[in-house]
């Protein structure tokens, strides 16, 4: 493969920049600044957030199935379950194929939490984008779905 286009190079830039600024948890450090953080650790929304995942596509996730798509191990996804259990976020549920297997539920309350931070993370976007165009901004969300879309058919295994 040759050396990358400028495009593919300001996109790969682009990239490691976010990936950069989820590390640093830059839009929790935000929301603590804003008045806006709930006091959990923000890996327990990340949980919150694919159960929430998984429960849109019917389906429901063990502790060990959220450390795989956390990319955590199962000691710190029991950990973080624990934490969201404790706080009413989250709650277990009998698997009815398997009544070995314990599945982790959003409560009415963690569906209120994660509205609170959808809506959070939506204005910080609608800030950052505010001196674009609709255009702008409709070309940018309808590309940013199908590079991720893309990226994930190429990257997941």
């Amino acid at each position: 493969m040759g050396k990358p286009s400028t495009d593919v190079a300001d996109i790969e830039t682009a990239v490691v920049a976010l990936r950069r600024s989820r590390q640093r948890r830059a839009l929790a450090g935000l929301a603590k600044h804003r008045g806006e953080h709930a006091g959990l650790p923000d890996a327990v929304f990340e949980l919150l957030d694919v159960v929430e995942a998984a429960e849109g596509q019917d389906s429901a996730l063990t502790v060990t199935e959220a450390a795989a798509l956390l990319g955590v191990d199962q000691p710190r996804s029991s950990r973080l379950a624990s934490q969201a259990l404790q706080a009413g976020l989250l709650r277990r549920q009998a698997d009815q194929h398997d009544g070995r297997r314990s599945l982790l539920a959003l409560t009415p309350e963690g569906r209120d939490v994660l509205a609170r931070i959808r809506t959070f993370r939506c204005g910080i976007i609608a800030e950052a984008t505010a001196g674009w165009t609709d255009d702008d901004r409709a070309a940018f969300a309808h590309l940013l779905t199908r590079f991720v879309r893309d990226f994930s058919a190429i990257t997941q295994h």
